[in-house]
């Protein structure tokens, strides 16, 4: 596996990486987007299935489904906010376009998990495969502060890469690495000043139900 930094695209047997891919002032759009999302959806602290242990991130979503976990109902999509009931707010353009510009795929995502990381923050190595329509890919949106981003391949005990990912940079796994394990090592405070505190904001784009 190679993955290297320099401004362009890196492909490997489907996980695709673009560095630098919005500049600051499509950042900061971004992030402003992402703001009025969440003050429409509030930050929810998700936990794990079984055992109830809180995740060490925080989350929101956006479009018609999102992605939330618990103990009694585990891993799973739905059209409403946990603790308020609403509906989440449908996707920001500016989202959409990162979608349209790199995901090679005919139908829009449906869901957009908004994954607040602050500077303690991990996330272990796992699959995203909760989705019917596993042709689609996943597309990850990196905001504010660096993380240490690692990826292997489809089984838990393949080897695995570590990169830095900085904000503004963009990930794709679709094809051979669809369901390519992967997470965040940690996150590198002090790296970024576009968020109002320290800590990352990563936005998962996805199609769960099959066209």
């Amino acid at each position: 596996m190679r993955i290297a930094s320099p401004s362009g695209e890196i492909e490997i047997l489907g996980f695709r990486y673009f560095p630098d891919f919005l500049d600051r002032p499509a950042q900061e759009a971004l992030a402003r987007a992402i703001r009025d999302v969440v003050r429409a959806a509030p930050l929810f602290q998700p936990t794990m299935p079984k055992t109830g242990k809180p995740f060490s991130v925080r989350m929101s979503n956006c479009g018609e489904l999102g992605g939330v976990s618990d103990k009694a109902g585990g891993y799973r999509y739905q059209p409403t906010h946990p603790a308020t009931g609403a509906a989440w707010p449908p996707i920001p353009a500016p989202v959409m376009d990162i979608w349209h510009a790199v995901a090679d795929y005919p139908h829009p995502p449906q869901a957009c998990l908004i994954n607040w990381y602050e500077p303690e923050a991990r996330m272990g190595l796992h699959q995203d495969r909760d989705e019917a329509d596993l042709a689609a890919p996943v597309v990850s949106i990196s905001l504010g502060d660096s993380c240490r981003f690692r990826v292997g391949g489809d089984r838990r005990e393949a080897a695995t890469k570590s990169f830095e990912l900085r904000s503004g940079d963009v990930v794709v796994f679709g094809g051979a690495a669809r369901l390519g394990f992967h997470g965040v090592d940690r996150i590198l405070p002090g790296t970024s000043t576009l968020l109002d505190a320290p800590g990352r904001v990563n936005l998962t784009l996805r199609r769960v139900t099959s066209p």
